[in-house]
Protein backbone atom coordinates (compact mmCIF):
# COMPACT_ATOMS: atom_id res chain seq x y z
CA UNK A 1 0.00 0.00 0.00
CA UNK A 2 2.80 1.82 0.94
CA UNK A 3 4.33 1.49 -2.69
CA UNK A 4 0.96 2.33 -4.48
CA UNK A 5 1.20 5.62 -2.27
CA UNK A 6 4.47 6.68 -3.54
CA UNK A 7 4.10 5.69 -6.96
CA UNK A 8 0.83 7.89 -7.36
CA UNK A 9 2.16 10.92 -5.42
CA UNK A 10 5.05 10.71 -7.81
CA UNK A 11 3.15 10.07 -11.13
CA UNK A 12 0.49 12.92 -9.54
CA UNK A 13 3.41 15.44 -9.24
CA UNK A 14 4.80 14.15 -12.69
CA UNK A 15 1.67 14.81 -14.25
CA UNK A 16 1.27 18.42 -13.14
CA UNK A 17 4.56 19.24 -15.11
CA UNK A 18 3.59 17.55 -18.65
CA UNK A 19 2.78 20.00 -21.05
CA UNK A 20 -0.35 19.88 -23.25
CA UNK A 21 1.21 18.07 -26.04
CA UNK A 22 2.64 15.34 -24.00
CA UNK A 23 5.67 16.08 -25.25
CA UNK A 24 9.37 14.90 -22.69
CA UNK A 25 9.39 17.49 -19.99
CA UNK A 26 12.96 18.14 -17.70
CA UNK A 27 12.62 20.04 -13.75
CA UNK A 28 15.99 21.94 -12.53
CA UNK A 29 15.90 20.09 -9.39
CA UNK A 30 15.33 16.42 -10.16
CA UNK A 31 15.11 14.82 -13.60
CA UNK A 32 11.38 13.67 -14.50
CA UNK A 33 11.06 11.88 -17.96
CA UNK A 34 7.90 10.85 -19.50
CA UNK A 35 7.65 8.99 -22.83
CA UNK A 36 3.90 7.90 -24.50
CA UNK A 37 4.19 5.25 -26.30
CA UNK A 38 1.89 4.99 -29.89
CA UNK A 39 1.07 1.77 -30.10
CA UNK A 40 0.22 1.15 -25.93
CA UNK A 41 -1.16 4.52 -25.53
CA UNK A 42 0.42 3.83 -21.76
CA UNK A 43 3.23 6.04 -19.78
CA UNK A 44 5.98 5.27 -18.49
CA UNK A 45 7.36 7.20 -15.16
CA UNK A 46 10.55 6.90 -14.21
CA UNK A 47 11.67 7.37 -10.80
CA UNK A 48 12.75 11.06 -9.76
CA UNK A 49 14.20 12.70 -6.88
CA UNK A 50 12.89 15.94 -5.45
CA UNK A 51 15.11 16.75 -2.59
CA UNK A 52 13.60 20.33 -1.52
CA UNK A 53 9.63 19.24 -1.87
CA UNK A 54 7.82 17.21 1.27
CA UNK A 55 5.69 14.85 0.52
CA UNK A 56 6.21 12.49 3.49
CA UNK A 57 2.95 14.53 4.98
CA UNK A 58 0.58 13.91 2.22
CA UNK A 59 1.95 10.49 1.12
CA UNK A 60 1.29 9.77 5.32
CA UNK A 61 -2.22 11.33 4.88
CA UNK A 62 -2.75 8.78 2.23
CA UNK A 63 -1.36 5.65 3.24
CA UNK A 64 -3.65 6.24 6.63
CA UNK A 65 -6.68 7.72 4.95
CA UNK A 66 -7.61 10.21 7.66
CA UNK A 67 -6.64 13.03 5.73
CA UNK A 68 -9.25 15.12 3.34
CA UNK A 69 -12.04 15.47 5.43
CA UNK A 70 -14.62 17.52 4.21
CA UNK A 71 -15.55 18.90 7.45
CA UNK A 72 -12.58 20.52 7.62
CA UNK A 73 -12.94 22.68 4.24
CA UNK A 74 -16.82 23.78 5.51
CA UNK A 75 -17.58 27.32 6.92
CA UNK A 76 -19.84 27.33 9.89
CA UNK A 77 -21.20 30.56 8.75
CA UNK A 78 -21.89 29.90 5.49
CA UNK A 79 -23.74 26.66 6.63
CA UNK A 80 -25.83 28.27 9.10
CA UNK A 81 -26.40 30.93 6.18
CA UNK A 82 -27.70 28.08 3.82
CA UNK A 83 -29.50 25.99 6.34
CA UNK A 84 -31.55 29.47 7.29
CA UNK A 85 -32.49 30.25 3.79
CA UNK A 86 -33.34 26.34 3.36
CA UNK A 87 -35.89 26.83 6.40
CA UNK A 88 -36.94 30.06 5.60
CA UNK A 89 -38.31 28.63 1.84
CA UNK A 90 -41.99 29.69 1.45
CA UNK A 91 -44.52 27.21 0.85
CA UNK A 92 -45.06 26.50 -2.68
CA UNK A 93 -48.47 26.28 -2.56
CA UNK A 94 -48.71 29.37 -0.44
CA UNK A 95 -46.51 31.53 -3.22
CA UNK A 96 -48.98 29.88 -5.74
CA UNK A 97 -51.75 31.60 -4.45
CA UNK A 98 -49.91 34.99 -3.64
CA UNK A 99 -49.03 34.71 -7.37
CA UNK A 100 -52.49 34.19 -9.02
CA UNK A 101 -53.28 37.36 -6.30
CA UNK A 102 -50.64 39.36 -8.32
CA UNK A 103 -51.93 38.49 -11.59
CA UNK A 104 -55.55 38.87 -10.89
CA UNK A 105 -53.62 42.50 -9.18
CA UNK A 106 -52.04 42.94 -12.73
CA UNK A 107 -54.73 42.55 -15.01
CA UNK A 108 -56.96 45.02 -12.76
CA UNK A 109 -53.92 47.68 -13.27
CA UNK A 110 -54.36 47.08 -17.19
CA UNK A 111 -58.17 47.30 -16.65
CA UNK A 112 -58.68 50.27 -14.74
CA UNK A 113 -56.02 52.19 -16.73
CA UNK A 114 -57.20 51.64 -20.00
CA UNK A 115 -60.65 52.45 -18.65
CA UNK A 116 -59.05 56.03 -17.02
CA UNK A 117 -58.11 56.75 -20.53
CA UNK A 118 -61.25 55.99 -21.80
CA UNK A 119 -63.18 58.83 -19.30
CA UNK A 120 -60.75 61.09 -19.62
CA UNK A 121 -61.48 61.01 -23.46
CA UNK A 122 -64.88 61.27 -22.53
CA UNK A 123 -64.76 64.40 -20.86
CA UNK A 124 -63.23 65.83 -23.58
CA UNK A 125 -64.86 64.80 -26.18
CA UNK A 126 -68.36 65.69 -24.82
CA UNK A 127 -66.91 69.02 -23.57
CA UNK A 128 -66.53 69.69 -26.99
CA UNK A 129 -69.49 68.66 -28.51
CA UNK A 130 -71.70 70.49 -26.23
CA UNK A 131 -69.75 73.83 -26.54
CA UNK A 132 -70.40 73.46 -30.19
CA UNK A 133 -73.44 72.31 -30.01
CA UNK A 134 -74.63 75.56 -27.39
CA UNK A 135 -72.71 78.27 -28.98
CA UNK A 136 -74.65 76.80 -32.51
CA UNK A 137 -77.99 77.34 -31.26
CA UNK A 138 -76.82 80.76 -29.52
CA UNK A 139 -75.68 81.83 -33.45
CA UNK A 140 -79.13 80.36 -34.69
CA UNK A 141 -81.03 82.47 -32.16
CA UNK A 142 -79.55 85.66 -33.42
CA UNK A 143 -79.76 84.80 -36.89
CA UNK A 144 -83.56 84.40 -36.74
CA UNK A 145 -83.90 87.48 -35.03
CA UNK A 146 -81.93 89.46 -37.66
CA UNK A 147 -84.03 87.61 -40.43
CA UNK A 148 -86.51 89.04 -42.53
CA UNK A 149 -89.16 86.03 -44.06
CA UNK A 150 -91.04 84.27 -42.05
CA UNK A 151 -89.66 80.86 -43.05
CA UNK A 152 -86.52 81.79 -42.59
CA UNK A 153 -87.24 82.63 -38.76
CA UNK A 154 -89.23 79.50 -38.50
CA UNK A 155 -86.02 77.36 -39.81
CA UNK A 156 -83.39 79.02 -37.60
CA UNK A 157 -85.45 79.41 -34.50
CA UNK A 158 -86.56 75.59 -35.00
CA UNK A 159 -82.94 74.57 -35.50
CA UNK A 160 -81.79 76.22 -32.52
CA UNK A 161 -84.28 75.27 -29.98
CA UNK A 162 -83.61 71.55 -30.95
CA UNK A 163 -79.57 72.16 -30.49
CA UNK A 164 -80.85 73.84 -27.26
CA UNK A 165 -82.68 70.67 -25.90
CA UNK A 166 -79.86 68.22 -27.33
CA UNK A 167 -77.40 70.13 -25.23
CA UNK A 168 -79.70 70.36 -22.08
CA UNK A 169 -79.81 66.45 -22.44
CA UNK A 170 -76.03 66.38 -23.05
CA UNK A 171 -75.48 68.31 -20.17
CA UNK A 172 -77.53 66.65 -17.64
CA UNK A 173 -76.03 63.12 -18.84
CA UNK A 174 -72.38 64.70 -18.21
CA UNK A 175 -73.73 66.32 -14.67
CA UNK A 176 -74.70 63.17 -13.28
CA UNK A 177 -71.71 60.77 -14.56
CA UNK A 178 -68.96 63.43 -14.19
CA UNK A 179 -66.45 61.88 -16.81
CA UNK A 180 -63.53 63.89 -15.23
CA UNK A 181 -64.41 62.55 -11.82
CA UNK A 182 -64.96 58.57 -13.28
CA UNK A 183 -61.12 59.08 -14.83
CA UNK A 184 -59.55 60.35 -11.92
CA UNK A 185 -61.49 57.57 -9.62
CA UNK A 186 -59.32 54.95 -12.30
CA UNK A 187 -56.55 56.70 -12.29
CA UNK A 188 -56.64 55.90 -8.08
CA UNK A 189 -57.63 52.42 -8.59
CA UNK A 190 -54.30 51.81 -11.00
CA UNK A 191 -51.99 53.38 -8.48
CA UNK A 192 -53.44 51.48 -5.62
CA UNK A 193 -53.72 48.19 -7.34
CA UNK A 194 -49.80 48.61 -8.32
CA UNK A 195 -48.64 49.65 -4.73
CA UNK A 196 -50.75 45.97 -3.42
CA UNK A 197 -48.80 44.62 -6.14
CA UNK A 198 -45.38 45.82 -5.37
CA UNK A 199 -46.26 44.93 -1.49
CA UNK A 200 -46.87 41.43 -2.01
CA UNK A 201 -43.83 40.83 -4.84
CA UNK A 202 -41.85 42.02 -1.64
CA UNK A 203 -43.57 40.02 0.70
CA UNK A 204 -42.39 36.62 -2.22
CA UNK A 205 -39.02 38.32 -2.11
CA UNK A 206 -38.47 37.73 1.83
CA UNK A 207 -40.35 34.64 1.80
CA UNK A 208 -42.04 35.04 4.96
CA UNK A 209 -45.62 33.72 3.83
CA UNK A 210 -48.75 32.26 5.11
CA UNK A 211 -52.24 31.48 4.48
CA UNK A 212 -53.45 34.63 6.43
CA UNK A 213 -51.81 37.15 4.37
CA UNK A 214 -53.12 35.29 1.39
CA UNK A 215 -56.50 35.89 2.56
CA UNK A 216 -55.81 39.40 3.58
CA UNK A 217 -54.61 40.29 0.02
CA UNK A 218 -58.16 38.64 -1.71
CA UNK A 219 -59.65 41.46 1.02
CA UNK A 220 -57.54 44.12 -0.11
CA UNK A 221 -58.41 43.37 -3.97
CA UNK A 222 -62.34 43.17 -2.91
CA UNK A 223 -61.96 46.09 -1.21
CA UNK A 224 -60.41 47.94 -3.56
CA UNK A 225 -63.10 46.38 -6.59
CA UNK A 226 -65.94 48.07 -4.06
CA UNK A 227 -64.17 51.58 -3.96
CA UNK A 228 -63.22 51.96 -7.62
CA UNK A 229 -65.73 50.17 -9.50
CA UNK A 230 -65.74 49.64 -12.98
CA UNK A 231 -68.59 49.37 -14.45
CA UNK A 232 -71.19 52.78 -14.69
CA UNK A 233 -74.87 51.46 -14.31
CA UNK A 234 -75.86 50.15 -10.31
CA UNK A 235 -72.56 50.00 -8.47
CA UNK A 236 -71.05 54.04 -9.73
CA UNK A 237 -70.30 56.11 -6.90
CA UNK A 238 -72.41 58.58 -6.22
CA UNK A 239 -71.31 61.95 -7.50
CA UNK A 240 -73.12 64.41 -5.72
CA UNK A 241 -73.16 62.62 -1.95
CA UNK A 242 -75.03 64.25 1.08
CA UNK A 243 -72.58 64.27 3.39
CA UNK A 244 -68.79 64.29 2.55
CA UNK A 245 -66.96 60.50 3.89
CA UNK A 246 -62.79 59.86 3.12
CA UNK A 247 -62.86 57.61 0.51
CA UNK A 248 -61.94 54.09 1.60
CA UNK A 249 -60.18 51.40 -0.33
CA UNK A 250 -59.00 48.85 2.58
CA UNK A 251 -60.77 46.66 4.63
CA UNK A 252 -62.22 47.19 7.79
CA UNK A 253 -59.73 46.42 10.59
CA UNK A 254 -60.04 44.77 13.13
CA UNK A 255 -60.93 46.98 16.57
CA UNK A 256 -58.59 47.07 19.39
CA UNK A 257 -58.87 48.87 22.36
CA UNK A 258 -56.57 50.92 23.64
CA UNK A 259 -54.00 49.28 26.44
CA UNK A 260 -53.17 51.33 29.57
CA UNK A 261 -49.85 52.86 29.58
CA UNK A 262 -49.04 51.62 33.12
CA UNK A 263 -49.10 47.89 32.96
CA UNK A 264 -47.45 47.84 29.70
CA UNK A 265 -43.77 47.28 28.79
CA UNK A 266 -42.38 48.91 25.42
CA UNK A 267 -39.52 47.26 24.85
CA UNK A 268 -38.02 45.51 22.03
CA UNK A 269 -39.03 44.86 18.45
CA UNK A 270 -37.92 48.75 17.54
CA UNK A 271 -40.64 50.16 19.75
CA UNK A 272 -40.35 52.35 22.51
CA UNK A 273 -41.95 54.78 25.15
CA UNK A 274 -41.18 57.44 23.11
CA UNK A 275 -42.10 56.14 19.71
CA UNK A 276 -45.24 55.02 21.07
CA UNK A 277 -45.99 58.76 21.95
CA UNK A 278 -45.02 60.59 18.95
CA UNK A 279 -46.72 58.23 17.02
CA UNK A 280 -50.21 59.37 19.54
CA UNK A 281 -48.85 63.53 18.37
CA UNK A 282 -48.98 62.34 14.96
CA UNK A 283 -52.45 61.00 14.85
CA UNK A 284 -53.81 63.94 16.74
CA UNK A 285 -52.18 66.00 14.03
CA UNK A 286 -53.46 64.08 11.34
CA UNK A 287 -56.97 64.40 13.19
CA UNK A 288 -56.68 67.78 13.79
CA UNK A 289 -55.47 69.52 10.79
CA UNK A 290 -54.84 67.26 7.80
CA UNK A 291 -58.33 65.40 7.98
CA UNK A 292 -60.56 68.11 8.70
CA UNK A 293 -58.80 70.42 6.15
CA UNK A 294 -59.36 67.80 2.99
CA UNK A 295 -62.48 67.19 4.27
CA UNK A 296 -63.70 71.04 4.26
CA UNK A 297 -61.85 71.56 0.97
CA UNK A 298 -63.86 68.35 -0.25
CA UNK A 299 -67.14 70.34 0.78
CA UNK A 300 -66.31 73.37 -0.65
CA UNK A 301 -65.30 72.07 -4.31
CA UNK A 302 -68.94 69.67 -4.30
CA UNK A 303 -70.83 72.99 -3.63
CA UNK A 304 -69.11 74.90 -6.73
CA UNK A 305 -69.84 71.12 -8.94
CA UNK A 306 -73.71 70.93 -7.43
CA UNK A 307 -73.88 74.98 -8.53
CA UNK A 308 -72.46 74.22 -11.68
CA UNK A 309 -74.44 70.97 -12.85
CA UNK A 310 -77.61 72.94 -12.26
CA UNK A 311 -76.75 75.94 -14.10
CA UNK A 312 -76.06 74.35 -17.04
CA UNK A 313 -78.95 72.66 -18.26
CA UNK A 314 -80.71 75.68 -16.48
CA UNK A 315 -79.27 77.78 -18.92
CA UNK A 316 -79.75 75.55 -21.94
CA UNK A 317 -83.67 75.35 -21.40
CA UNK A 318 -83.85 78.97 -20.55
CA UNK A 319 -82.22 79.31 -24.23
CA UNK A 320 -84.39 76.86 -25.45
CA UNK A 321 -87.69 79.10 -24.46
CA UNK A 322 -85.69 82.16 -25.36
CA UNK A 323 -85.40 80.95 -29.14
CA UNK A 324 -88.46 79.61 -29.47
CA UNK A 325 -90.45 83.23 -29.03
CA UNK A 326 -87.80 84.75 -31.68
CA UNK A 327 -90.53 86.57 -34.36
CA UNK A 328 -93.42 85.59 -32.12
CA UNK A 329 -93.20 88.75 -29.71
CA UNK A 330 -92.36 92.14 -30.17
CA UNK A 331 -89.06 93.29 -28.80
CA UNK A 332 -85.58 91.94 -29.16
CA UNK A 333 -85.91 90.56 -25.87
CA UNK A 334 -86.48 86.53 -26.96
CA UNK A 335 -83.04 86.92 -29.09
CA UNK A 336 -81.18 88.27 -26.31
CA UNK A 337 -82.37 85.76 -23.98
CA UNK A 338 -81.64 82.47 -26.18
CA UNK A 339 -78.45 84.46 -27.24
CA UNK A 340 -76.76 85.30 -23.86
CA UNK A 341 -78.13 81.98 -22.06
CA UNK A 342 -76.15 80.05 -24.78
CA UNK A 343 -73.33 81.87 -23.72
CA UNK A 344 -73.65 81.53 -20.32
CA UNK A 345 -74.35 77.96 -20.62
CA UNK A 346 -71.12 77.29 -22.68
CA UNK A 347 -69.16 79.52 -19.93
CA UNK A 348 -70.51 77.28 -17.07
CA UNK A 349 -69.76 73.73 -18.86
CA UNK A 350 -65.97 74.70 -19.56
CA UNK A 351 -65.61 75.87 -15.96
CA UNK A 352 -67.35 72.58 -14.61
CA UNK A 353 -65.79 69.87 -17.20
CA UNK A 354 -62.91 72.05 -18.41
CA UNK A 355 -62.00 72.73 -15.04
CA UNK A 356 -62.42 69.07 -13.68
CA UNK A 357 -64.26 70.23 -10.82
CA UNK A 358 -65.44 66.84 -10.46
CA UNK A 359 -61.67 65.62 -10.52
CA UNK A 360 -60.70 68.31 -7.83
CA UNK A 361 -63.50 66.79 -5.28
CA UNK A 362 -62.69 63.51 -5.89
CA UNK A 363 -58.70 64.39 -5.38
CA UNK A 364 -59.90 65.99 -2.18
CA UNK A 365 -61.89 63.05 -1.06
CA UNK A 366 -58.90 60.46 -2.07
CA UNK A 367 -56.39 62.73 0.15
CA UNK A 368 -58.68 62.58 2.94
CA UNK A 369 -58.86 58.89 2.91
CA UNK A 370 -55.04 58.41 2.67
CA UNK A 371 -54.89 60.57 5.98
CA UNK A 372 -57.47 58.34 7.33
CA UNK A 373 -55.48 55.49 6.84
CA UNK A 374 -52.51 56.66 7.90
CA UNK A 375 -54.25 57.20 11.07
CA UNK A 376 -55.64 53.87 11.49
CA UNK A 377 -52.43 51.85 10.46
CA UNK A 378 -50.87 53.63 13.50
CA UNK A 379 -53.28 53.12 15.39
CA UNK A 380 -53.90 49.41 14.94
CA UNK A 381 -49.79 49.17 15.67
CA UNK A 382 -49.82 51.42 19.13
CA UNK A 383 -52.82 49.81 20.55
CA UNK A 384 -51.54 46.21 20.11
CA UNK A 385 -50.40 45.40 23.62
CA UNK A 386 -47.70 42.44 22.26
CA UNK A 387 -45.01 44.59 20.47
CA UNK A 388 -43.60 41.44 19.18
CA UNK A 389 -46.89 41.15 17.07
CA UNK A 390 -46.56 44.82 15.94
CA UNK A 391 -44.76 45.89 12.55
CA UNK A 392 -40.95 46.70 13.32
CA UNK A 393 -40.99 50.35 15.70
CA UNK A 394 -38.29 51.65 13.32
CA UNK A 395 -39.40 50.30 10.14
CA UNK A 396 -43.09 51.93 10.84
CA UNK A 397 -41.05 54.97 11.75
CA UNK A 398 -39.29 55.43 8.55
CA UNK A 399 -42.58 54.39 6.39
CA UNK A 400 -44.75 57.00 8.08
CA UNK A 401 -42.43 59.70 7.95
CA UNK A 402 -41.94 58.97 4.47
CA UNK A 403 -45.54 59.03 3.57
CA UNK A 404 -46.19 62.73 5.19
CA UNK A 405 -43.35 63.66 3.14
CA UNK A 406 -40.80 64.63 6.36
CA UNK A 407 -37.24 63.25 8.11
CA UNK A 408 -37.23 61.42 10.92
CA UNK A 409 -35.79 64.72 13.10
CA UNK A 410 -39.17 66.78 10.97
CA UNK A 411 -41.43 64.27 12.27
CA UNK A 412 -40.20 64.07 16.11
CA UNK A 413 -40.10 68.26 15.71
CA UNK A 414 -43.89 67.84 14.72
CA UNK A 415 -44.62 65.57 17.33
CA UNK A 416 -43.00 67.66 20.33
CA UNK A 417 -44.24 70.64 18.63
CA UNK A 418 -47.92 69.17 19.01
CA UNK A 419 -47.20 67.87 22.26
CA UNK A 420 -46.51 71.12 23.66
CA UNK A 421 -49.24 73.39 22.09
CA UNK A 422 -51.69 71.19 23.56
CA UNK A 423 -49.96 71.78 27.00
CA UNK A 424 -49.84 75.80 26.64
CA UNK A 425 -53.24 75.62 24.69
CA UNK A 426 -51.96 77.29 21.64
CA UNK A 427 -53.21 75.99 17.92
CA UNK A 428 -50.56 74.36 15.81
CA UNK A 429 -50.66 75.66 12.32
CA UNK A 430 -48.22 73.09 10.92
CA UNK A 431 -50.05 70.59 9.02
CA UNK A 432 -48.66 66.83 9.34
CA UNK A 433 -48.07 66.25 5.95
CA UNK A 434 -45.70 68.26 3.29
CA UNK A 435 -46.88 66.29 0.29
CA UNK A 436 -50.53 67.86 -0.19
Amino acid sequence: MAAFGSASALYFKSSLSLPSSFFPASCSEGVCKATMSSSSSMFQAIPMSLHKLQTSGLVEKLETGNGFKISNFTNPVADGRLNSNILSCPDPVVAAKLYAVMEAITDRVEMHRNVGEQRDNWNRLLLTSLNAITLGAATMAGLAAAATTSASITALKMSSMLLYLAATGMSVVMNKLQPSQLAEEQRNAARLFQQLRCQLQSKLSRGDLNNNQVGEAMERVLALDKAYPLPLLGSMIEKFPSTVEPATWWPPQTQVHKHKETNTKLSGNGWSRELEEEMREIVGVLKRKDLQEYLSLSQKALKVNKILAVSGPLLTLVGAIGSAFVGSCSGAWPAMVGVVAGSMASIVNALEHGGQVGMVFEMYRNNAGFFKLIEETIESNVNLRDVLKRENGEVFEIKVALQLGRSLTELEQLAASNSSSSNGREELREFASKLF
